[in-house]
């Protein structure tokens, strides 16, 4: 029995998570008619559905602060700063390197969704992409199973975002993973609100020295003693934004069996309408040894997150001053995958690439993210052995090639999948973001010249300029 088709169209994306909605706008913009589709109702992915990560829209700017991101990026957040919704661009001198734009998630979800309209994106949602079509080693569709039945999506150009590479790996395109018992471990995050910031902040000052880790950048340049006595002059916990430590809490907790083995303690500052502010906690439950390609390991980690949460909310509230109040507001709704597949592309980013803040002739974008660093199911959270980053405080850029999957033609990689080595994954939120608006106005050009995006390598500066319309920043940094 043949397959339904459900549309054709130039450019199909795959995964509306952060890359996949940058994608699908990019690609509108750039002139291609361009379908969007994603298993949930919703968009958004790790912003506001398995997040928002800590470090969203963050290191939009480099050590020196030079600005870095731009782009989509840019632009969401300047519109949910202007109507409430957004803190401004955060660099206090202690905090170089670690810069903030934050967001509120629930608004930004519902401005993805104006842009979709704005832009003319067509949707297909509560759809699951499972698998593909293909002529010889070239993509031409996917096969998607919804309420509709199972149908065909026809498209020049098929952008895989689904972060996990599924349908790079149906279409057999080379990718590694490391073996599940290597991999970093995957968590639900939740938020919390009715929480007392003057205690919270008095609290990290008078504990400073030994109970508060400050998280700064190599690049500042101060010793411990000044870092100590700036984080007490601090009068406003936006100046801080991300607080980890409370190492005596939680080992007097561990002791009395009142916190689990598998992470410390921290969490981030949740902007919200009319100035309010949340705690999100996205350490607070952690499950390793998961293989999140194997859906019985998927599915234990959604039960045993849930079984930390229950203990961290109980000892929040017991044990850090300031939450003896604190209510749950807001439960991410399926659980944040680390680490997965990446898929092996006609270039490579290395650690190496990183630390020597390497810039490419294909740029499609830049990030200052170290390289080296792992989330570990432990009480220290992060192990740090072996992070590297790019030097003199400046980025590096990602190169057009990394989108380019091998092998397969007419196919594009944006988010978390793209292709590096496993200390450079790109899983952070504004990297997924870059990436994906660069594959959308790759695929964009690929389908108005009736060329694959393999051969786009040849000339990338008509997509160069394309980007750099749209905001994006690719030259004059360091």
């Amino acid at each position: 029995m043949a397959l339904e088709i459900y549309g054709e169209y130039d450019v199909v994306v795959v995964g509306g998570g952060t890359s996949g909605v940058a994608a699908a706008i990019a690609s509108s913009r750039a002139g291609a008619k361009t379908v969007l589709i994603e298993r949930l109702g919703t968009l958004g992915g790790q912003m506001n559905v398995s997040g928002p990560p800590g470090f969203a829209y963050a290191y939009m700017f480099n050590p020196r602060g030079e600005q870095i991101i731009g782009g989509i990026m840019e632009e969401t957040h300047a519109r949910l700063l202007k109507d409430g919704y957004a803190l401004p661009h955060t660099t206090p001198d202690f905090r170089v390197g670690y810069s903030f734009s934050l967001v509120d998630p629930d608004y930004w979800g519902l401005l993805i969704f104006e842009m979709m309209t704005e832009n003319g994106v067509h949707l297909m949602l509560h759809s699951l992409a499972v698998d593909v079509l293909k002529q010889g080693h070239s993509v031409r569709g996917v096969i998607v199973e919804s309420p509709s039945g199972r149908q065909a999506v026809l498209g020049h150009v098929v952008i895989d975002c689904t972060g996990e590479g599924e349908i790079s790996a149906r279409a057999g395109a080379p990718f590694e993973q490391v073996p599940k018992d290597q991999l970093e471990p995957h968590t639900v995050s939740f938020t919390v609100d009715g929480v007392k910031w003057d205690k919270v902040l008095q609290y990290v000052k008078e504990n400073a020295e030994y109970d508060f880790n400050p998280m700064t950048h190599p690049y500042l340049g101060w010793t411990k003693e000044q870092i100590v006595e700036r984080i007490r002059q601090v009068k406003d916990v936006r100046e801080i934004t991300n607080f980890m430590g409370y190492y005596t809490l939680r080992d007097k907790a561990l002791a009395a069996g009142e916190w689990h083995q598998y992470s410390g303690v921290g969490f981030f500052i949740m902007p919200r309408a009319n100035g309010v502010l949340q705690a999100h906690f996205q350490h607070s439950s952690q499950v390793d040894n998961a293989d999140p390609t194997d859906v019985r390991d998927l599915t234990r980690c959604e039960v045993e997150c849930r079984q930390q949460i229950q203990m961290a909310l109980k000892f929040i509230k017991k044990y850090m001053p300031g939450f003896e109040n604190a209510y749950l507001t807001r439960m991410c709704l399926e659980l944040r995958i680390r680490e997965s597949r990446r898929i092996m592309g006609d270039y490579i980013l290395t650690k190496a690439d990183c630390a020597e803040a390497r810039k490419f002739k294909d740029v499609i974008g830049k990030s200052s993210f170290s390289s080296g660093a792992k989330h570990v199911a432990t009480g220290d959270t992060i192990a740090y052995q072996g992070i590297v980053y790019p030097k003199d405080g400046g980025s590096y850029d990602i190169p057009y090639r990394c989108l380019v999957p091998k092998v397969i033609e007419n196919l594009l990689v944006a988010g978390k999948a793209v292709s590096t080595d496993r200390d450079s994954y790109k899983r952070f939120l504004q990297e997924t973001m870059v990436t994906g608006q660069a594959a959308g106005a790759a695929a964009a050009i690929c389908t108005r010249r009736n060329s694959t995006p393999r051969q786009l390598e040849q000339d990338v500066s008509e997509l160069q300029a394309i980007l750099r319309k749209q905001g994006a920043i690719l030259y004059g940094t360091h």
